[in-house]
């Protein structure tokens, strides 16, 4: 028995609910259908359809087998486009969806020399920190910051980054600087909208405890740059991804706090939905922006890159 070809057989039968339909949409006989399908069955020792003169159903185990054979079939097809594309020029246009403070300091940048390596593409980026519904807005892929909540999309997590609490020197001067996560609850804490709406910060502390405290403060917002500057003007604490942030903190005016007690660290993910291949274009884009944050210092890959001066 040709399993593969049996599998395929078993698919369309199940598909179309009748042998003799399946055959003519498969240009085979009726007899080769039915043949096909009883070898399988014997082949996995269960019935897969239950059969009478006028219709055709799948038995429990059919339903079973059904999401089984679909995936053994789209993996295999996966593999013949992935192989024969391997050696594919990029082209047509990418369309991306991307965060807005992170795309404009770390993907922006990143344009130009990926397009000069291929001649052939063009590229339509969407520089918002709206979530996009990437099928039916359009979208090849999207860049997200923190964890995915659409389990039917695909993420590749390209980098990691941690985040910063800090604050202005005048804010500490004027008000104390926290020694620990419970001492937020007495200060003016800027909130970034969405990441957090509850207004809850958990912590790690070097103990391996985990702790988490409600704060509140003057200001919400869904952009890391307005929160920065706030902060920077002395209007209160931020929590903030370090790849908003420089290597020397002084220079942007804030000064880190809490550093004994860390926050969970944030995938920088690329999303793109659940094609049985994924383009050459996707792949080669995602593939350089890993490559090159991969190699910078710092929240390309979670390390602590920040100048402390004493």
């Amino acid at each position: 028995m040709d399993q593969l070809a049996a599998l395929r057989v078993f698919l369309k039968v199940a598909e179309k609910g009748s042998f003799s339909m399946a055959a003519r949409s498969l240009n085979l006989s009726k007899s080769a259908v039915s043949k096909l399908i009883s070898a399988l069955e014997d082949h996995l020792g269960a019935r897969l359809f239950y059969r009478t003169t006028r219709q055709v159903s799948l038995t429990e185990e059919g339903r079973a087998y059904v999401q089984r054979a679909t995936r053994i079939l789209e993996d295999l097809a996966d593999a013949d486009n992935a192989v024969s594309s391997l050696n594919a020029e990029p082209r047509g246009t990418l369309r991306i969806s991307c965060a807005l403070d992170f795309g404009l300091r770390h993907v922006a940048p990143a344009l130009p020399e990926f397009l000069g390596q291929y001649p052939d593409l063009k590229i339509d980026v969407d520089f918002n920190d709206r979530f996009v519904d990437l099928v039916e807005e359009g979208y090849d892929l999207a860049l997200r910051i923190g964890s995915l909540s659409d389990s039917s999309l695909i993420a590749r997590k390209i980098a990691v980054a941690r985040m910063v609490v800090a604050a202005s020197p005048a804010y500490l001067a004027r008000y104390g600087t926290p020694l620990s996560p419970a001492d937020l609850a007495d200060h003016d804490c800027l909130l970034y909208r969405g990441r957090n709406n509850s207004g809850e910060w958990a912590f790690t502390g070097p103990d391996g405890q985990s702790q988490s405290v409600r704060v509140s403060g003057p200001m919400r917002a869904n952009n890391g740059d307005a929160l920065k500057e706030t902060a920077r003007h002395g209007l209160g604490i931020v929590a903030i991804p370090d790849f908003l942030l420089g290597a020397d903190l002084e220079q942007e005016g804030l000064v880190e706090i809490l550093r004994d007690y860390q926050q969970a660290l944030l995938p920088v993910q690329s999303i793109y939905p659940p094609n049985r291949h994924l383009s050459t274009k996707v792949r080669r884009f995602i593939d350089y922006l890993a490559q090159r944050f991969s190699t910078r210092p710092g929240w390309g890959n979670g390390t602590d890159h920040i100048v402390h001066k004493s």
